[in-house]
């Protein structure tokens, strides 16, 4: 796929969940040089991400959902993601 492994996380969990708040932050630049950067600035980020898909879910399941979203990115292309998943505020 063409385009940056964000915007592509961002496609699949839009896809997945329809959310009501997606931030996706690139925090590669903070590990650079650490174990697990590539050099492609794109191994580091955190999911913000509130749906009323995860109203009856666990924080572990919520979490596991996202990781199950984003299929092969997470641990083959890109190192590790900090995931923030919530409902809506209501």
């Amino acid at each position: 796929m063409n385009g940056s492994v964000a915007e592509e996380m961002r496609g699949l969990l839009v896809d997945a969940f329809a959310p009501t708040q997606l931030e996706i932050i690139n925090d590669s630049a903070s590990h650079s040089g650490h174990s697990g950067d590539d050099g492609s600035g794109e191994s580091h980020f955190t999911i913000v991400i509130e749906t009323p898909t995860f109203a009856e879910m666990s924080r572990l399941a919520r979490q596991r959902a996202v990781i199950a979203a984003l299929g092969d990115i997470v641990g083959q292309r890109v190192h590790a993601v900090a995931i923030k998943a919530g409902i809506p505020a209501q």
